[in-house]
């Protein structure tokens, strides 16, 4: 029978005795910083039977708010107030119980290079999707971590960890860099203490520590700091609505109320639709919000207090640590939208230029914006799946009226739905979907074409480890490790490299260095970093579009069709004028925009700076 409140009270009020020495096993956050703009920090002190100690704390500038008790005596939640005059130090909090002594030494740090080193994301950003345990192995001694129940690394097997760590990427920044890369984004790298699948980050265990196959937290933090000397930046994949099983607060609950109770498994439906549905069963709006998303996926119920403030607490602390510029929620419509909203606002509160965007897998623009809405959760960005869909059937479905480039058209119409559609991360594909190279049936010219528009278009692009050199699979619905295949050369030993251009077949030279010249011309490119998009209607399986500025003009000409074809330049004089020439960004070749047509070869896209 679970104790009440009142209870546990009593026995601190009568001085009752316990068998168990006074012991405290874990705090978080494991330490906090001064001059935060929000002044309250609520700390988790765990150990059996603590909530039966007394507790006293002394320093200056620092006051004592609520301190919680819950269902669980081995939990206690101090709630502090930390003035603007504190200062950094070690303040003692020391615990009493039976004649037993015991005191934490939490640390108040100093917020050093806070602001210069939290960049965000911008427009003229390339954010590069990495697996951690799939891309590169930097460090062998990793590969056996006898303390996990997933303890040594089998290249052989697909689910399976490989390997591939922290200092495997850090090995290869200068090709990324070199590439166009300005940002990476890796799957989750918290401990993943799971006895089978953990490689794929997904199901944490411990969100104060980076998983020791992959790294550390000091080795975390070293990577930010080498891509900030980079002038690059850092996004960090975390998850609201789920954790793993193996977890340390979940295989001993606070409350209950942390998690969605079921008396047997209950799945969600997956039906993001149900949040708006005006004509929604509360059945099946309930199993949206609280059914588990796998069987060894508990749910987390962010509408506890508690666990919220140690949500938004934990990821407060890792921009604090590692100074990250950015944040993507993975499975965003699944956590209570309430709590989103509200940690939406304390992010970007302690963090203006914070970039926060959502993983909204969903079908439709009225859909996907309905995330983004100040009245709902008010998420700033979206992983862009419409526009995904879209650039993909553009390229490989003849163009009509809805089809084709005419999707692709009219789902850029609809922006009007969104505050700012710019700051949208744009795809061709990622951890979830089939390879691009495999989606246009290896089809190069048609590679190219998807890779210039999503080079081009609104929104800042982000593109999967491996697609620069052609990696290759479908995931046909059950076997996910069909996309999350090892990069070629990332092991020692491996009998290609493709990090090197000896280790690549001529196709993928071709499409590599396609892939570099638009990378880095986008990413010097004021038209595209922070001009405006304008479209005309699709004709005869042609499409054009501008990004432009005061400064800088870029020309887009699409040409789906399987032959050559003229467009008539006199139809886009509104952002032709007072231009005469146009050169190709990628082979250099010159157009005159006095020609009464402009000729695009088939299956191309031309990218066009203009000059007077």
């Amino acid at each position: 029978m679970k104790k009440s409140f009142l209870f546990y009270l009593l026995l601190l009020i009568t001085g009752a005795a316990f068998s168990q020495d006074l012991n405290i096993q874990r705090v978080d956050p494991p330490y906090w910083w001064v001059g935060m703009k929000n002044p309250n920090l609520q700390v988790l002190v765990y150990g059996p039977d603590i909530a039966y100690s007394r507790l006293s704390l002394s320093y200056p500038g620092v006051s004592v708010g609520q301190i919680v008790l819950t269902e669980n005596p081995n939990y206690l939640f101090l709630n502090l107030i930390i003035a603007p005059e504190a200062k950094a130090g070690v303040m003692p909090i020391v615990f009493t119980r039976d004649g037993q002594r015991i005191t934490i030494e939490y640390e108040l740090k100093n917020r050093e290079g806070f602001n210069n080193r939290i960049q965000g994301l911008d427009g003229n950003d390339l954010v590069y999707l990495i697996m951690p345990d799939r891309f590169a192995n930097g460090d062998k001694a990793n590969d056996l971590v006898p303390e996990m129940l997933e303890s040594t690394a089998k290249r052989t097997g697909q689910y399976t960890r490989h390997g591939g760590d922290l200092q495997g990427i850090i090995q290869h920044l200068d090709y990324l860099q070199g590439l166009g890369v300005t940002a990476l984004w890796l799957n989750p790298v918290w401990e993943n203490n799971q006895p089978k699948e953990s490689y794929h980050g997904y199901a944490a265990t411990d969100l104060y520590r980076v998983d020791p196959r992959l790294g550390d937290n000091a080795l975390y933090t070293t990577l930010a700091n080498e891509l900030h000397r980079r002038g690059m930046k850092l996004v960090t994949d975390i998850v609201h609505n789920h954790v793993g099983n193996e977890t340390w607060f979940y295989k001993d609950l606070p409350s209950a109320n942390w998690v969605h109770q079921f008396d047997t498994l209950t799945r969600t439906n997956y039906r993001s639709t149900a949040l708006m549905d005006p004509y929604a069963s509360e059945r099946d709006l309930m199993l949206m919000k609280n059914g588990w998303f796998d069987a060894h996926m508990p749910d987390l119920n962010q509408q506890d207090p508690l666990l919220a403030n140690y949500m938004i607490q934990n990821n407060i602390w890792w921009v604090e640590q590692a100074g990250i510029d950015a944040y993507r929620v993975d499975t965003y419509p699944y956590p209570d939208q309430g709590f989103m909203d509200k940690w939406n606002k304390a992010m970007l509160a302690e963090y203006p230029q914070l970039s926060i965007f959502g993983e909204t897998w969903v079908q439709g623009q009225g859909i996907q914006s309905y995330f983004t809405q100040k009245e709902h959760s008010g998420l700033p960005a979206c992983t862009d799946f419409q526009l995904y869909d879209a650039i993909t059937q553009a390229v490989t479905k003849p163009a009509g009226w809805d089809e084709g480039l005419g999707r692709l058209y009219q789902t850029l119409s609809q922006d009007y739905l969104y505050a700012d559609p710019y700051q949208h991360v744009t795809f061709l594909d990622n951890h979830d979907v089939g390879r691009y190279f495999s989606s246009v049936n290896e089809d190069l010219a048609r590679w190219k074409m998807g890779i210039a528009m999503l080079f081009t278009l609104r929104g800042i692009p982000q593109v999967y480890y491996g697609t620069e050199i052609l990696m290759k699979n479908y995931w046909d619905g059950s076997n996910h490790d069909k996309v999350r295949e090892e990069f070629p050369g990332g092991w020692p030993g491996d009998k290609v490299d493709k990090f090197k251009p000896e280790g690549r077949t001529p196709m993928e030279k071709d499409a590599f260095n396609y892939f570099q010249k638009l990378a880095q011309f986008r990413g010097k490119s004021e038209a595209i970093g922070k001009g405006k998009l304008m479209q005309f209607i699709p004709e005869n399986g042609t499409y054009i579009y501008f990004r432009y500025t005061g400064t800088q003009t870029v020309m887009v000409a699409v040409n789906t069709n399987e032959v050559a074809k003229p467009v008539a330049l006199a139809r886009f004089a509104e952002r032709l004028g007072g231009f005469g020439s146009a050169k190709d960004v990628v082979t250099g070749t010159s157009y005159s925009l006095s020609a009464p047509n402009l000729n695009i070869p088939a299956k191309t896209v031309l990218v066009l700076e203009l000059a007077k």
